[in-house]
């Protein structure tokens, strides 16, 4: 079975071709090619908590650093955790990817 992505779990809209794009831009977790496969995903969309720009309560999310405390209270967030255990993506290697 796939891994959801974030944008599939969350249904956000904000994928290429969704319904918010027009509204709220393109989610850079859906595009960010530099982070593909991280925890088996698609783009940044399973570890969309390091990017910034995603969406949280209807708002667009600043950086990592100012976003990490609600991702982790996040249900996707921590779906994917108990899903991938010990093998998830780490910070240092995401945010090296990144940078």
């Amino acid at each position: 079975m796939p891994k959801q992505n974030c944008w599939e779990f969350k249904k956000c809209g904000r994928q290429p071709g969704g319904v918010k794009v027009p509204e709220l831009g393109l989610c850079p977790a859906a595009t960010e090619a530099r982070v593909a496969g991280a925890n088996g995903g698609t783009n940044g969309g399973r570890v969309c908590w390091y990017l910034g720009g995603t969406l949280c309560g209807g708002r667009v999310q600043g950086t990592f650093a100012s976003k990490l405390a609600n991702c982790m209270q996040c249900d996707f967030y921590r779906s994917v955790m108990q899903e991938e255990g010990p093998t998830a993506a780490k910070a240092s290697d995401v945010l090296a990817k990144l940078n």
